[in-house]
Order: C-alpha cells, then sequence, then structure tokens
C-alpha cells in the first residue's frame, strides 16, 4: 500500500459530490418501519411526536401520511380501554389493534403492517406475561399460550407479519405453530431475538401505558453484558420459524447486530428505541445539538453495524430529510 504523501484519503473528501460519489452506507427510507400507538382517543405529544397516541379515526389519516411520503411499513401498538391480570384485549377480536389492522388494510394497502405481539400493554400489572400472585416471576409455558392466541388474532385482522417481542422461551415456535396451523403459513415472523432490560425504553412506556406495576424485567429480558447469549438466542429463534431477527435497543447494542449479521443469513432489524430518539429530541430543543444531524448520524451507524431494516420514530422525519 502506498503511504503518504502519495496517499491522500483527504482526495475523496473534498466536495460534497465525491463524499456522496464514494458513500458506503446509505439510508434509503424503504428501510424504515414507523411505530404507531393505537388507543380510544388521540394524544399528542409535542416534545416526542413519534410517541404520539392515534385514535382508529386519526391513525389511518397518519398511516396514508406515512406512505405518501414513501415509508413502506407500521408497526402496530395497542393501548386498550381496559386491562385485565390475564390480558385479554390482546387477543380480542373486536381489540384496538385488531380493529386498526382492518381499517389499515382496507384504506392503506400499500403499507406493510406489523404487530407487536406481548401483553405488557394490555396486564394490569404490567408484566408481559402470566403473573401468578403467590410466585415471583413470569409463567413462562402458560403465557406462551396467549401470545400464540394474540399473533392468530392479528393475523386474522390483516397483519402481514408479527412481531414477538415479551422474551419467553419457545414463543417464537408457538407463534408459528399457531399460524401455520390456521392457515396463516404465509404471515411472518419478525422476532424481538435479543431483547435487553434497558433504561431507554421508558418514553415508551409511558407512551403505551405499558410499565410494569411492581418489579422488572429482568427476569426475561437479557442482560446487557451479554453477547454471547444473544447469539443464542437467535440461533433458537431461528429453529423455532423467524423469519427476521430483530435487536433491541440498537445504539447500545451496534457490536450484537454486527455480530448477528455475520452469523445469520436472515434479515436482521434493529429497533432504535424511545429514549433514544427522545434523548436527541431533548438536546437538539436545548440547541446542544442538531436534531437532524444527529438523527442521521445515528442512524447511518445502526445500517452500518449491519441492520437491514430499523424501526425508529423517526421514520416520517427521514422521508422529508432524504
Amino acid at each position: 500500500m502506498a503511504t503518504f504523501p502519495r496517499t491522500r484519503l483527504r482526495r475523496l473528501r473534498r466536495t460534497g459530490a465525491l463524499r456522496e460519489l464514494v458513500r458506503e452506507t446509505r439510508l434509503d427510507v424503504r428501510d424504515f418501519v414507523m411505530p404507531l400507538f393505537v388507543a380510544p382517543e388521540p394524544q399528542l405529544n409535542e416534545a416526542l411526536p413519534g410517541m404520539s397516541r392515534f385514535s382508529l379515526q386519526t391513525v389511518v389519516r397518519e398511516a396514508d401520511e406515512l406512505a405518501s411520503a414513501g415509508v413502506g411499513a407500521v408497526l402496530l401498538f395497542g393501548v386498550p380501554e381496559e386491562k385485565d391480570d390475564e390480558g385479554s384485549g390482546a387477543w380480542d377480536p373486536d381489540g384496538i389493534v385488531q380493529r386498526a389492522l382492518r381499517e389499515l388494510a382496507e384504506r392503506v394497502p400499500e403499507l406493510v403492517l406489523l404487530t407487536d405481539v406481548c401483553l405488557c400493554e394490555y396486564t394490569s400489572h404490567g408484566h408481559c406475561g402470566v403473573v401468578a400472585p403467590d410466585e415471583p416471576g413470569v409463567r413462562n409455558d402458560e403465557t406462551l399460550e396467549l401470545l400464540a392466541r394474540t399473533a392468530l388474532s392479528h393475523a386474522d385482522a390483516g397483519a402481514d407479519a408479527v412481531c414477538p417481542s415479551d422474551m419467553m422461551d419457545g414463543r417464537v415456535g408457538a407463534v408459528r405453530t399457531a399460524l401455520d396451523d390456521a392457515g396463516h403459513d404465509e404471515i411472518a415472523v419478525v422476532s424481538y431475538a435479543a431483547k435487553y432490560a434497558s433504561a431507554f425504553y421508558g418514553p415508551f412506556r409511558e407512551a403505551a401505558d405499558s410499565a410494569p406495576a411492581f418489579g422488572d424485567r429482568r427476569g426475561y429480558q437479557m442482560d446487557p453484558g451479554n453477547a454471547r447469549e444473544a447469539l443464542r438466542e437467535c440461533e433458537l429463534d431461528v429453529a423455532e420459524g423467524a423469519d427476521v431477527l430483530m435487536i433491541k435497543p440498537a445504539l447500545p447494542n451496534l457490536d450484537v447486530i454486527s455480530a448477528v449479521r455475520e452469523r445469520f443469513d436472515l434479515p436482521v432489524a434493529a429497533y432504535n428505541v424511545s429514549g433514544e430518539y427522545a434523548m436527541v429530541k431533548a438536546a437538539g430543543a436545548r440547541g446542544w445539538l442538531d436534531e437532524r444531524q444527529a438523527a442521521l448520524e445515528s442512524l447511518t451507524s445502526i445500517k452500518r453495524a449491519g441492520a437491514d431494516l430499523i424501526v425508529s420514530y423517526w421514520a416520517k422525519d427521514l422521508a422529508a430529510w432524504l
């Protein structure tokens, strides 16, 4: 390799056109998924617009705007009117997500409709599965049936892909079997394969009204110190029938995204979570950094690490920026 002064790497940085010509990683709005919160009543969040809630009427309008802007997919979360210990609203055929799916499938058919499959938004205790009053933790195997029932109700209502995010052992297999047995073998399973117990979920839990009423989720979500375990989680999910592997949160786990991309041939997704979004929004509002530039840099790093698709609250903004 020639060295300085014959080699001058700055030659290709001299102008914007040159930098664009040799750029290795590019963002494309078609690689992004916009999360949407559907609730009985709309609720605007001026500080964090991506955390706003939409009613059944307003979510159709928002989805239509997203599709018109070039965003190709949305991920639906439900905020029900009522909750119970079992989370029965999650699989109710007339539940908030199921009704939204039917509306969106009919009125914005060009959008890919993904749904979050979990119980935390629907349980009175805020945990992701069945909780027994006389013992600690979440009952893994009893939860699987409820998750499968939820995924099936989403598929019946028009989902293109279901995304189990609960981190119960065996949930991908349970969901895949339920879908196949019901004739929904064409519905994809996007697994939250490596979902870490993270401090970056705070704004989401407020928007989705899903904070645990007691304890925490460290007994089922992954320890942030573990990377090899993430690969084991992915291996199991692939064996159980996952079509896409997701890592969450994205920015603290770029090394995990890279390792998963290197090891597996499935599409790799990453969730640029609410706390990552919120801290940049807050710093931008105070003039400490340029929100647009910081967001683009953050999203580029996730893409560069190996993510094929990115779930991000900036998806709508990104469509305008790009």
